[in-house]
């Protein structure tokens, strides 16, 4: 029974109890009016009513009433069918968006209420266990958070999601999809986030093995012993900060269920099928319009980016390995041979220590020292020759 039923019921009740001892004079209608916490005159109307029409008189009129604000039995028909047809499976928010960008007047609640009304959404479950709240970064800049998850994007592939978004403002800087998170892709939204807004202050991550090296399975992690990607912060001057279970990284993991909500159903709904497509909806359309909806102001006014000026980051944000020039200046890197060729620095590198870059898109270059010796392909090959057979 709704509960301004009951109330009704009950206040009837105590009305036809009242009304009673006062007809008996054990009460003066003073006192009745007390009772049913009523004025004396009210009380003297509520008689009137009720001895010309019963309880019934007495009865709220509006609880047996249609509202006049109630929605006609064909649009809720309507809303029912377009959820049915073509967004099967969207969570109740998700479906509001598209409803109210496309001229759809009701409130989420009652859009919500409809549909599980109509057994097309389960409703929420219990939340978990409580946890102490820990406030968000004050500035733009001070912490960012960077994490994957592996879902099933596109009907029957299963790809990485890599998200790179603001702790302080919840603002995704950097969204793509790639087969397998490592250490480029790590690489490859730092960069991203950098040349949007600027050098941060703090990198906050779980403990992959491409971000850190942990000795012992579930402890700490090596700090003194870097990956790829920790020397690429540590030459940024970015601090990184490990995370040691799921809850810590709460928002990326809020974040993530949100994605695998909506992705999906919008990439079926474009007719998105490869990667590349997926990829430029995620830049040109889903990213911006997520951060216009999720993305909020930070706790104070200002911002922790500073401009990235000076050496390039692309040298920098890459996998760097040290190797020793061979005598026929040849280098040795992952069954490639890499030619150095003689330069009016120095007649030969033998047996001099030089650094191999290799870059995210998977093209190389040996440094001795600061100085580029040389560039190549993927394949080992000098990008220089490779110029000149095609000219």
């Amino acid at each position: 029974m709704k509960r301004t039923i009951w109330l009704q019921e009950t206040k009837l009740m105590r009305f036809k109890e009242v009304y009673g001892n006062w007809q008996k004079d054990r009460l003066t209608q003073a006192e009745a009016a007390l009772i049913l916490g009523v004025t004396d005159r009210t009380f003297r109307r509520y008689i009137d009513r009720y001895e010309e029409s019963g309880l019934e008189g007495l009865a709220d009129k509006r609880l047996t009433q249609t509202s006049h604000r109630r929605a006609p039995v064909d649009e809720v028909i309507a809303l029912v069918d377009l959820y049915s047809t073509r967004h099967q499976g969207w969570n109740a928010q998700h479906f509001h968006d598209w409803y109210s960008k496309n001229g759809g007047s009701r409130s989420y609640t009652w859009v919500k209420s409809q549909l599980q009304q109509a057994k097309l959404i389960p409703k929420s479950k219990l939340k978990g266990v409580h946890r102490k709240h820990r406030d968000a970064s004050a500035f733009p800049g001070m912490m960012i958070h960077q994490d994957a998850s592996t879902h099933e994007w596109i009907s029957g592939q299963k790809w990485d999601l890599v998200s790179t978004m603001d702790d302080a403002t919840n603002e995704h800087y950097s969204m793509f999809f790639c087969d397998q998170e490592g250490t480029v892709s790590s690489f490859q939204g730092v960069k991203e986030t950098i040349e949007k807004r600027g050098l941060f202050s703090s990198f906050y991550s779980d403990r992959g093995s491409h971000y850190w090296h942990t000795p012992e399975a579930g402890g700490k992690v090596d700090k003194n012993n870097p990956t790829q990607f920790g020397r690429g912060m540590t030459q940024l001057g970015i601090n990184m900060i490990a995370a040691y279970s799921p809850e810590a990284r709460g928002r990326s993991e809020r974040a993530f269920a949100t994605h695998q909500g909506r992705l999906p159903n919008e990439l079926a709904l474009m007719g998105v099928a490869t990667m590349e497509t997926a990829n430029k909806y995620l830049r040109e359309i889903y990213m911006p319009e997520f951060n216009r909806k999720f993305a909020h102001p930070a706790r104070e006014e200002g911002t922790a980016f500073v401009s990235f000026i000076g050496a390039s980051l692309e040298d920098i944000l890459c996998e760097h390995y040290e190797r020793t020039v061979q005598h026929d200046n040849c280098v040795k890197f992952e069954n490639l041979v890499l030619q150095i060729d003689k330069n009016e620095y120095r007649c030969n590198y033998i047996k001099a220590k030089v650094s191999v870059h290799r870059y995210l898109d998977g093209t190389l270059s040996v440094f001795h020292g600061p100085r580029k010796l040389a560039e190549y392909d993927s394949s080992g090959q000098q990008i220089q020759d490779v110029i000149k057979k095609a000219a």
